[in-house]
């Protein structure tokens, strides 16, 4: 009788079900997992961000409060500082109930090469492939994809990225399981 390890099977099951690529090892394909794209650390230094959104949304509705905590985590994801702030506002619903607008400010430090990799300030960093799609990480649900769609300039501005690929196909009043996938290396500190 053939077996098939489970460890095959499991790999087996998430390319069939479009969850990973023919020839990923199962390490790669779990869920939650982020892999260092590159191994050695790189001197880096905060530069501080101001940024806007202007966030109108046809298919998911946010609450002031939702938003902000949405934005927030995905900031954070991208490797922001911890001492964010994200404020929304312009809820035509008020801050704790649905609405299709809402104006996000978001204040938030993010690492970029060091020009002094000797300087007092520099901190420990590696590059680190991130992706923010349907359930990657868990915070991330369906049916978000105007707001991926939406946070793409405020991404590419305000964090150093390598080999990054962004990918939203938005439907206006549709929920897909595939309508955004956004991958990067960023930096991230390696301090705890």
């Amino acid at each position: 009788m053939n077996r098939i390890a489970p460890a095959s099977l499991l790999t087996t099951c998430l390319v069939a079900f479009g969850l990973a690529s023919p020839g990923v090892s199962l390490a790669a394909a779990a869920p939650g997992a982020t892999a260092a794209a590159d191994t050695s650390t790189t001197a880096a230094e905060w530069h501080p961000q101001q940024m806007t959104l202007n966030y109108s949304g046809f298919t998911t509705l946010y609450s002031c409060d939702g938003i902000e905590h949405k934005v927030r985590d995905i900031l954070l994801a991208f490797g922001a500082r911890k001492d964010l702030t994200v404020r929304a506002t312009g809820c035509n619903e008020g801050a704790s109930r649905p609405s299709r607008f809402a104006w996000v400010r978001a204040e938030f430090n993010t690492l970029a090469p060091a020009t002094d990799p000797g300087a007092a300030a520099a901190v420990k960093s590696a590059w680190t492939k991130v992706q923010i799609a349907p359930h990657r990480p868990d915070f991330m649900g369906a049916g978000e994809c105007e707001l991926v769609e939406q946070m793409k300039d405020m991404l590419q501005k305000g964090f150093t990225l390598r080999n990054a690929e962004f990918r939203t196909a938005c439907i206006p009043h549709q929920i897909s399981m595939a309508d955004y996938n956004v991958t990067a290396e960023v930096l991230k500190s390696t301090a705890p």
